[in-house]
């Protein structure tokens, strides 16, 4: 080990003797000495990590499904068995140990899966025919480090010291905690999917499609889409907030001397704007001439990530025992801008005389002693106080709870006097530092969160990686460790090394104009400023890289209609056309020229993907499907459920107006696919929950029997099929769609005659009228049998048909039509023995469909016997439907020329009241000679229906249970054959 380590430093040493001979003046200009340790110490984190983690992979590697166990593979662990060099089996190649990690050090890509593919594609035009190669990333290469190159950011360089000096270390501490603990809680719960199966190319959008649907997949899918593209807007931002601030001032546009106020900022958005699309339009132009040259600039972004951070704890280090020489001036206890003076004085003594200063020039009308100074500038005194004190001076005490202030507020020094008096006005506010927006402590949770994002970035890439179920887990957790260790001891360390006022700095006016985490960096500010310069533009590529890739993945899956174009591209599989829209709203956000702005939006849509992938975990969890076999055993649902509690949480203290702006935006995408996209089933786990609901619900319902208020029309259509098992009465299902308003069970059963095993059951019954309920074919060997059957056993549990819908036999007179009477008659016993209720509609075909309007009319009822309000019930439920929604109803009943028909009305009348039903009431008064003439023609109604009974040639006592049970539905038809003839 201690050879291996020695060999590391060696190679260490050589690459910096050859690199110095090439570029040996740049070397002497940034102090070389310095720069030699900090690669040396570089290079020994990086093999202590990688020992750690490989020392993790190859407990397992034996015994592991996912390594090829080829004849070579064979062969090499043989050759090194018994040697001890498990520890390097990954990166072990028959080369030696320190040439195999520059070698993967050369290899190092951050791209997304796929990109690799389209890399490929573009070097060799046959590399699609090509067998694809066994993944060979390990934890390190395929899912640590570029975590770690995701999470660090912007945010750490331009605004870490901003959120310490305005929320204090208490408060930024409180916040980093809260949304380090959400990655870390969403992370447990991605490892846990991530290990349930492969995850594709899409990463996030693929993990909750396939766990909670195409609609929620589709949703969460656009906003990790958007966040995505918001995050390259963000990041492109902060690349030339670096370069116009403090790189090259200089090459501004819009020049800002002189400017006060509102005209200084806008000029500085101005310039943001318009670098910000040249920018963006050359980082479009890279990633569409080809991925290859991001893949390539991968390892120098990473290095540039791990070099400023290393070089701010080198500072931090430095800082105890050699605090570097940062003075700011302050005038009574404000800030003064250092790019209006020279000398922190107000005068001078050069030889006997006294000579003012710039800064006396700055807030006097002119350079004598006797001139007319601004009052505040005569009352205090002017001095100089240490911007860097060190961890050893106890300036945390000092910043430990937060100082929120207003905009355009000066800042001020805590703990020095000042003389100032109330009523005057401010005057030269221009000469002191100035804060540009007004805080507050969401506003810092919103700025702050896009820093922890980027935990995805390995599952992402899980198919090319040697073994995703573990390097998933380990890597992601490890990367989001790490990352929160920095994260929290830069809160302390800032604290504990910075003053107040230079913390609170954002832009470094105080300080010469230096990045702030910059003047406290070693060797130099520098390292931190280009560091942060080449790591911004590297995150705003790889933005630009992976967004068009999750849209064409979102795309190519179907289930948004209008986005398939998206899913085309050249013909190496680039987006091209994703990236043409993914570069339209990056420009949008540009527009906003604020990374303050930006940095909230983007927080909601990475929350909102969080959340969902927190709830996909905890159903998966709940549900218990035997499908959720993950290999990550170190989840709870508890812990899925608190991730997705923190994220709600976070996103409505981050901006609720911007929350509910990304929730209605999921909305409407997830409805929208509902409504016409969703063509794909995956198994989701929202169809688990509705199987886990209608199983319980069923046992609710067993609990006792129904309440008369519950009671809706559960109907039983009985359909009759052609030889073709078409549907023969299409407008019997028209009827019983428009009798669905009571929302009741729909059951639309039709009998075949034959055997089960020759005929299966194929007949699509509801298709015709886009009837919403359930079909049933029942296969028996005569048609009575199955018609039994179905009106039995139909349903589940009490969820079960009520009444039952059948139309009226046609033809029965005719011979050949026999056996449909037989088998209506059956229809008719066998309903009144269950107890439901029978609908019999006469004429069909003469009912209107569904697309049909009625724009006047009448529904007439004749209500002849009391049936309990059912009679009522139906014209009510047909008028809630859009066919006869503006019918009226007409209720008639029947009296005799003595009986009180006024009496008769108002009582019909009150009983509709209470019933809560608006109908006409009509009582039709009729001479006994009409009543008896009316039941004559009922009668010999009655007799046509006995010949029907006796050419069944049914018993006697047969056909007494018959006429019963006619006479018991015989009202029921007379009203449907009133309403089909009124209608």
């Amino acid at each position: 080990m201690i050879q291996n380590h020695s060999e590391v430093h060696a190679n260490a040493i050589t690459l910096i003797l050859q690199v110095s001979k090439s570029v040996g003046p740049m070397f002497d200009k940034l102090q070389m000495d310095y720069c030699f340790y900090l690669v040396l110490i570089l290079m020994n984190l990086m093999h202590v990590i990688i020992v750690i983690i490989n020392r993790r992979d190859a407990t397992s590697k034996e015994s592991s499904p996912f390594i090829n166990s080829s004849t070579s593979d064979v062969e090499k662990c043989q050759q090194y068995d018994g040697k001890n060099m498990a520890l390097f089996e990954e990166e072990m190649d028959t080369s030696p140990m320190v040439s195999s990690l520059l070698s993967s050090l050369a290899n190092y890509s951050n791209l997304t899966q796929g990109s690799k593919e389209h890399e490929e594609a573009e070097n060799n035009e046959e590399a699609r025919k090509k067998t694809v190669q066994a993944p060979r990333m390990g934890t390190i290469m395929g899912v640590y480090l570029p975590c770690m190159q995701n999470i660090l950011g912007v945010i750490l360089f331009l605004r870490m010291t901003w959120l310490v000096g305005i929320g204090g270390v208490l408060g930024t501490f409180t916040i980093v905690f809260m949304c380090c603990s959400t990655t870390m809680l969403t992370a447990i719960s991605m490892s846990a999917i991530a290990t349930n199966g492969v995850v594709p190319a899409g990463g996030s959008y693929y993990m909750i499609s396939r766990s909670l649907g195409p609609e929620f997949g589709g949703a969460v899918g656009i906003c990790f889409y958007l966040g995505t593209t918001f995050a390259g807007a963000m990041y492109i931002l902060g690349c030339i907030e670096i370069l116009l601030i403090y790189i090259v001032p200089a090459a501004a546009i819009f020049k800002m001397e002189g400017l006060e106020g509102a005209e200084a900022e806008a000029a500085l958005l101005n310039n943001m704007r318009v670098y910000g699309t040249i920018v963006l339009s050359f980082m479009a132009l890279v990633v569409f001439v080809g991925v290859k040259y991001v893949n390539k600039l991968a390892l120098v972004f990473l290095a540039c990530v791990i070099l400023s951070i290393l070089a701010v704890y080198a500072g931090v280090i430095k800082t105890s025992f050699d605090p570097p020489d940062f003075p700011v001036c302050v005038l009574g206890n404000r800030t003064l801008a250092s790019k209006g003076f020279d000398i922190c004085a107000k005068t001078i003594e050069r030889g006997n005389a006294t000579l003012t200063t710039k800064l006396w020039r700055a807030f006097c009308d002119s350079e004598f002693l006797n001139a007319t100074c601004d009052e505040y500038f005569t009352s205090n005194n002017v001095s100089q106080i240490q911007g860097i004190p060190g961890i050893t001076s106890g300036i945390l005490a000092e910043n430990l709870f937060s100082t929120f202030m207003e905009k355009n507020s000066i800042l001020e020094k805590r703990g020095i006097p000042a003389v100032l008096d109330p009523e005057a006005p401010e005057t030269n506010t221009n000469r002191y530092v100035l804060t540009d927006i007004t805080s507050f402590f969401t506003l810092l949770v919103g700025i702050y969160f896009p820093s922890v994002t980027g935990i995805m970035a390995g599952s992402n890439r899980s198919g090319d990686l040697q073994d995703a179920q573990k390097s998933i887990p380990i890597g992601t957790i490890l990367a989001i460790t790490t990352t929160s260790i920095i994260y929290m001891s830069s809160v302390i360390l800032f604290g504990a090394c910075v003053d107040g006022v230079v913390l609170r700095d954002k832009f470094g006016e105080g300080v010469d104009g230096n990045l702030v985490i910059g003047t406290l960096a070693w060797p130099s500010p520098w390292v931190i400023v280009f560091g942060s310069f080449f790591s911004t533009c590297g995150a705003g590529l790889q933005s630009l890289t992976g967004a068009p890739r999750l849209l064409q993945a979102i795309a190519r899956d179907g289930i948004i209609p209008f986005l398939r174009v998206f899913g085309h591209g050249k013909a190496n599989g680039e987006p091209t056309w994703a990236l043409l829209l993914t570069a339209c709203i990056c420009e949008s956000g540009i527009l906003i020229a604020s990374l303050d702005a930006v940095a909230p939006i983007l927080s909601m849509f990475f929350l909102m993907c969080y959340m969902f992938v927190n709830l996909a975990c905890a159903l998966q969890t709940l549900l218990r499907t035997p499908n959720w076999r993950p290999r990550f055993k170190f989840y709870h649902w508890a812990l899925s459920l608190l991730g997705m509690s923190l994220c709600l949480t976070l996103m409505f203290l981050c901006s609720w107006y911007y929350a509910i702006v990304a929730m209605v935006i999921a909305s409407c995408i997830y409805k929208y696919i509902e409504f016409c996209g969703a063509e794909k089933e995956w198994g989701d786990g929202i169809r688990g929950i509705s199987l886990s609901a209608a199983r319980y619900a069923l046992m609710r319902l067993e609990e006792g029997p129904p309440h008369t208020k519950n009671w809706r029309p559960q109907i039983l259509v009985l359909m009759s099929l052609d030889a073709e098992q078409n549907v023969e009465q299409p407008r019997l299902l028209s009827l019983t769609s428009q009798l669905k308003a009571g929302k009741g069970l729909t059951i639309v059963g039709a009998c075949v005659e034959g055997t089960y095993l020759n005929n299966q059951p194929q007949a699509k019954l509801m298709e015709v009228e886009k009837v919403k309920g359930f079909s049933q074919v029942v296969i028996s060997s005569n048609l009575r049998d199955a018609t039994s059957h179905l009106i039995q056993a139909g349903g589940l549990g009490g969820l079960r048909h009520n009444t039952v819908l059948v139309s009226y036999p046609k033809n029965w007179k005719q011979a050949e039509e026999h056996h449909r009477c037989r088998n209506f008659i059956e229809v008719v016993r066998e309903t009144t023995a269950a107890r439901l209720a029978l609908l019999v509609p006469k004429n069909i075909s003469a009912y209107p469909s569904n697309g049909e309007r009625f724009t006047e009319g009448h529904i007439d009822v004749w209500w002849i016997v009391h049936d309990g309000g059912m009679l009522m019930l139906l014209p009510f439920l047909l008028r809630q439907h859009k066919v006869w929604r503006k019918c009226k109803i007409r209720i008639f009943t029947v009296a005799q020329m003595d009986d009180n028909s006024i009496q008769m009305k108002k009582d019909l009348m009150t009983f509709l009241y209470h019933l809560r039903f608006d109908a006409e009431v009509e009582v039709v008064e009729m001479h006994e000679s009409d009543i008896s003439a009316y039941t004559y023609e009922k009668t010999l109604m009655m007799e046509q229906r006995s010949q029907i009974l006796k050419e069944m040639h049914l018993t006697k006592n047969e056909r007494e249970r018959e006429v019963l049970s006619i006479l018991k539905c015989k009202c029921i038809v007379d009203k449907e054959e009133k309403l089909g003839q009124s209608s």
